[in-house]
């Protein structure tokens, strides 16, 4: 499947069209390729001069091998599975194709071009093939059309002898407008899926957090904005009621725990901090604040200190601690800074604990020493606690294809004994000791879907528990499933993992 993007600048701009691979981050005269999840991606510049640029993303997937994995949901049997139009149709693959080679981009970050970055662009899409499901008429006009974009719309016959057969769901869409490139990337990777009024992947309660972050600053005032949030999250009605501000989502592992997972991954938090005595807490990579409101509400935290890379993260959670109606006393005890997760940052020195959670899975593998240097090293606290997910317990998900991330944005999940010998060897090199803990309703095989390791420093004075082991060294280990990505996303990144 294809898209192109066209930047094409007013000729008394005095902008060299060529600036679109800056604000990209994608180098104009390279032809650049990635391996995601959804299939083998290629990024090229079909014309690239000072007067038009126009960018192509490329996105080659396996029919077969999909519906061999269960993506389509469907009876792996049967022949008409087979015959399928997820090569060619823009969907949630191309989706998620965009949000990995364009993430830095989508965030509106540019240190080269910031003022451009910043400015509505006359851009051009053309989307060759997208498919408009169900009974909404007009979808494609009017879910673009009041994000400022003119549309244009071909509807592709069933059959082009036949036209008495009339035209099928499929059309080619060209989008013309002036609208700031990280809102059109994001528009599109919201709307895409919309169309098609599909997933290629297992939708848990994490994509209302993605909703949110991608469709921040354009989807509440969206008239179709109704339309839109129940398609992206497949009609799910918890998940459409949370989205709304109405209630919970549903738990996203299959369990009889009455709180859903993400819930028990922050209460297992907060029992390892308390456990430790931790009374000044940094959360790296808060997100929009969801660990941040239970550390607030806990008065035995004296200092909390919220970090993330994206800024307009650190605005919601400022939103959601409600920090404009809060005390000089509570401003003071409750501090966000902008910061990353594989940078050291001499603000986080002499606090009692640093928390990771859900944050080093979205990390490159090729990043995570600079995460231990920056954590371990940098801020070095008596006290750090990480959760990651469980790879060995996504077996237990049915709509999970097997090899699948439960994230479209990790970069790999580690078994638990991964996950074990990550933690021993960084313990024995920053002298620490570490406890594993399970976190959610454990299979007897397969583990618990969470898993955490509390880190404590071996000469802290704090009273250690039997379940306390001391680490030898050992060989790190290699996670699995991991991507190369431009300079710069992988910090980028952690600031998209969780919202709950």
């Amino acid at each position: 499947m294809l898209i192109t993007l066209t930047y094409a600048p007013e000729p008394d701009a005095g902008v060299d069209a060529t600036v679109l691979g800056h604000l990209l981050h994608k180098h104009p005269a390279k032809v650049q390729s990635f391996t995601a999840p959804v299939g083998d991606i290629q990024v090229f510049y079909p014309e690239a001069t000072s007067e038009r640029c126009t960018v192509a993303v490329l996105l080659e997937v396996d029919p077969v091998g999909l519906v061999r994995s269960k993506r389509f949901r469907g009876d792996a049997g049967a022949l008409d599975h087979y015959v399928n139009d997820r090569p060619y149709v823009a969907s949630s693959m191309l989706a998620v194709a965009l949000g990995t080679v364009f993430r830095t981009a989508m965030t509106g970050r540019s240190d080269s071009y910031p003022e451009l970055a910043a400015a509505p662009l006359p851009l051009r899409v053309e989307i060759p093939v997208v498919s408009t499901r169900g009974d909404e008429d007009d979808l494609v006009r009017r879910v673009f059309e009041p994000c400022g974009w003119t549309v244009s719309e071909q509807r592709i016959p069933l059959d082009e002898e036949h036209q008495d057969w009339g035209p099928s769901r499929y059309s080619g869409v060209t989008l013309t407008g002036r609208v700031r490139l990280a809102d059109a990337l994001r528009q599109l990777y919201v709307l895409l899926p919309v169309l098609d009024d599909a997933k290629h992947y297992w939708v848990g309660d994490d994509e209302v957090g993605k909703l949110e972050r991608a469709g921040e600053g354009w989807l509440a005032a969206h008239p179709e904005r109704d339309v839109i949030t129940r398609r992206y999250l497949l009609h799910q009605r918890s998940l459409v009621a949370a989205a709304e501000g109405e209630g919970s989502p549903v738990p996203s592992a299959p369990s009889d725990a009455a709180a859903p997972l993400r819930v028990l991954r922050a209460d297992a938090v907060l029992d390892a901090l308390h456990d430790t005595g931790a009374a000044r807490v940094v959360d790296m990579g808060c997100g929009p604040g969801a660990l941040l409101v239970r550390l607030a509400k806990d008065r035995s935290f004296t200092r909390i200190v919220g970090v993330d890379v994206d800024a307009r993260s650190l605005e919601r959670a400022a939103k959601a601690l409600r920090l404009d109606q809060a005390s000089d006393a509570e401003r003071a005890r409750i501090e966000l800074l902008h910061g990353s997760v594989v940078y050291r940052d001499e603000r986080l020195r002499d606090h009692d604990a640093v928390v990771l959670m859900e944050v080093v899975e979205h990390v490159d593998p090729s990043r995570l020493g600079a995460l231990e240097d920056a954590v371990f090293a940098g801020a070095a606290p008596r006290t750090v606690v990480v959760t990651t997910p469980n790879s060995e317990h996504n077996v237990l998900f049915p709509a999970l294809a097997a090899g699948s991330f439960r994230h479209d944005d990790h970069r790999f999940e580690w078994t638990r004994e991964q996950f074990r010998a990550w933690a021993d060897e960084v313990a024995a090199r920053h002298g620490y000791t570490v406890e594993l803990r399970p976190v959610g309703i454990e299979h007897p095989e397969h583990g618990a879907p969470t898993q955490l390791a509390l880190f404590r420093k071996a000469d802290a004075s704090v009273s250690q528990t039997p379940s306390d082991r001391a680490v030898s060294p050992g060989t790190p280990p290699t996670p699995t499933g991991s991507t190369g990505f431009a300079h710069g996303q992988d910090a980028q990144a952690v600031s998209e993992r969780r919202t709950a």
